[in-house]
């Protein structure tokens, strides 16, 4: 398990900013690394959620451009701050709230 996270540490705090994840994915050594896996799952669901957040922001007039879009990019860019500590810290924290959800994914 040290030898995961030490191996793994970089593509892990670079997941919660998409190059982690296209790394992960390319690169063979990266996919049998449980530590990277994990903050990949963790950054998908990060990705999704601040999707989410811009599309509904962006649609709801109003209420969306002037609370859910600054709240929720606020809160998805606080939980890519929680991530990147917990990647470089070397610990499997999940993100609060959404983070539960990277453990529905399946590679």
């Amino acid at each position: 398990m040290a030898n995961d996270v030490e191996d793994g540490k970089i593509c892990a705090a670079l997941a919660y900013i998409l190059i982690g994840i296209i790394w992960y994915f390319a690169d063979e050594k990266m996919k049998k690394n449980n530590f990277a896996k994990f903050h990949v799952k963790q950054g998908l669901v990060l990705l999704i959620l601040w999707a989410a957040v811009n599309v509904v922001g962006g649609i709801i007039p109003i209420i969306g451009w002037f609370i859910i879009w600054p709240v929720g990019n606020l809160l998805c860019f606080v939980f890519l701050i929680i991530g990147l500590i917990n990647a470089l810290g070397g610990k499997q924290k999940e993100l609060p709230i959404a983070g539960k959800f990277g453990s529905k994914f399946n590679f």
